[in-house]
């Protein structure tokens, strides 16, 4: 098995190629990993690069196991049919919700201190990320976008789980997606290097542009 990208710089000037007729678009980023594939995405388009800060919401019993997300002060959005099969009510995440919204907002401050998204209604947006697993995160952050009434929504990630990226299809207009390999395990499976970001490497990007 061999690596599909370099690393995430390299994954966005890729992905930026097959973007196309965009007028002016809003790039929001999922942190941390998916900033440092849109700052070659918003390079290419032009446009304006923001976050959009997404959590996931876990099994309490294992934490790594998302059955939910929620995007800044949207809503939660759980996985139904994750959740029946482990029994789970939404009650017994109460905890869990509020933890992880206190932490979204947490991020949300570092991130872009007292500072608003930028108007997403009728706006062409792009939502970026690094790849895409069970795609939790990225369907809460497609929601959140979609109530803004965007003029048209775009989910764009070098690489996905391929049953991940066809049940994404019905959240945005259109996903570009470079690569849905059948072996996929994880995200970082397919990259040569796929280090941990910080919160002060994400401001680093957002700096630089």
């Amino acid at each position: 098995m061999g690596h599909l990208f370099t690393d995430r710089a390299e994954a966005g000037a890729l992905l930026a190629e097959r973007l196309r007729g965009l007028k002016d678009p809003v790039v929001l980023a999922l942190p941390r990993g998916g900033v440092a594939v849109a700052v070659p995405v918003v390079r290419r388009l032009g446009g304006v690069l923001d976050v959009l800060v997404t959590r996931k919401i876990g099994y309490p019993a294992q934490p790594e196991l998302g059955v939910g997300a929620m995007a800044e002060d949207g809503e939660p959005v759980f996985d139904e049919r994750l959740m029946t099969s482990l029994g789970l009510t939404r009650a017994a995440l109460e905890k869990v919700v509020e933890s992880e919204r206190a932490e979204l907002a947490r991020r949300v401050r570092v991130y872009r201190g007292n500072r608003p998204l930028p108007s997403l209604t009728g706006r062409d947006i792009v939502v970026v990320d690094d790849g895409l697993a069970t795609g939790g995160t990225a369907r809460a952050a497609l929601r959140f976008v979609d109530a803004a009434k965007p003029g048209r929504l775009t989910l764009a990630v070098p690489v996905g789980a391929p049953q991940t990226v066809r049940a994404l299809r019905a959240e945005a207009d259109e996903v570009v997606v470079l690569a849905t390999p059948p072996d996929f395990h994880a995200v970082g499976q397919w990259y040569g290097s796929f280090e941990q970001l910080s919160d002060a490497d994400v401001l680093a990007l957002l700096a630089k542009e």
